[in-house]
């Protein structure tokens, strides 16, 4: 995971999460029109479900070739099976068999998966090889797999993982857009560090020098980042549910993975 620059470690102290997992709501954006329950709505049938389909498998596909590669699969199956299993979902209508009633994108994708690995893998990697459309590319895959830290959890809760930080990864750079928009990245810099927690971060004094703000300034900046930061992952998990009543159960699973 750290083959990216990334704005957000979870990998040396466990995070805090003061105001992601509390009572407010933020207004979600119509929930019938996020992704995962436009593709199961239209049951890959349009090009708006294909294509908000295959946004979401651009996103999380390296959680599926990293649970292919501690399975045991080499690099290059692994890379085959990825690319193939995508195409499978994107080309084959594989969606017509999905369950609106368990609408977890994630949870479709790693069921999907197996049974796409033990059934129909075969055939697929021939397609693939012998020139069918490769739909993904798979960045340094095997190389980001490489530099991630030894873990021994098992491949599904190591996959769980790299689903929460992928998920945290595309807020955090979400977030750090809408500061760029308004031309104030360097204050999204220098408040980063407490995005989640304050244990190894500067200070708010410290915060308030860098930035030209009082102590009380930095703290309520702070604040609102957090507060902010808690809006766009509720949208973001939304975006792989069939049900806003799942969002805050998925942010429980979420921290959960993300535990040492």
């Amino acid at each position: 995971m750290k083959s990216r620059a990334r704005l957000l470690s979870f990998d040396d102290a466990e995070p805090r999460y003061d105001d992601l997992s509390g009572d407010r709501h933020p207004r979600m954006r119509g929930f019938e029109t996020t992704r995962w329950s436009t593709v199961l709505a239209a049951s890959q049938s349009t090009g708006r479900a294909r294509e908000a389909l295959a946004t979401l498998c651009q996103t999380y596909w390296y959680p599926l070739y990293a649970y292919l590669r501690r399975r045991g699969h080499t690099a290059e199956d692994a890379e085959d099976l990825t690319q193939g299993f995508f195409t499978h979902l994107l080309e084959k209508r594989a969606l017509r068999s999905a369950d609106p009633e368990r609408g977890r994108f994630r949870s479709f994708l790693l069921a999907s998966l197996r049974h796409y690995v033990s059934n129909e893998h075969a055939h697929a990697r021939a397609d693939k090889r012998g020139g069918s459309t490769v739909l993904l590319a798979l960045h340094d895959a095997e190389g980001r797999y490489r530099r991630e830290p030894p873990d021994d959890r098992t491949p599904e809760r190591l996959l769980d993982r790299r689903w929460a930080l992928t998920v945290l990864d595309r807020v955090a750079a979400t977030l750090r857009d809408e500061f760029r928009r308004r031309g104030k990245e360097a204050v999204f810099d220098g408040l980063k560090e407490h995005l989640v927690g304050d244990a190894e971060g500067p200070s708010y004094r410290e915060i308030g020098v860098r930035l030209g703000l009082s102590e009380g300034a930095a703290r309520v900046a702070v604040y609102r980042l957090r507060r902010r930061f808690g809006e766009l992952l509720r949208n973001e998990v939304g975006e792989t549910l069939a049900s806003p009543q799942d969002i805050e159960d998925e942010i429980r699973c979420l921290i959960r993975a993300l535990a040492p």
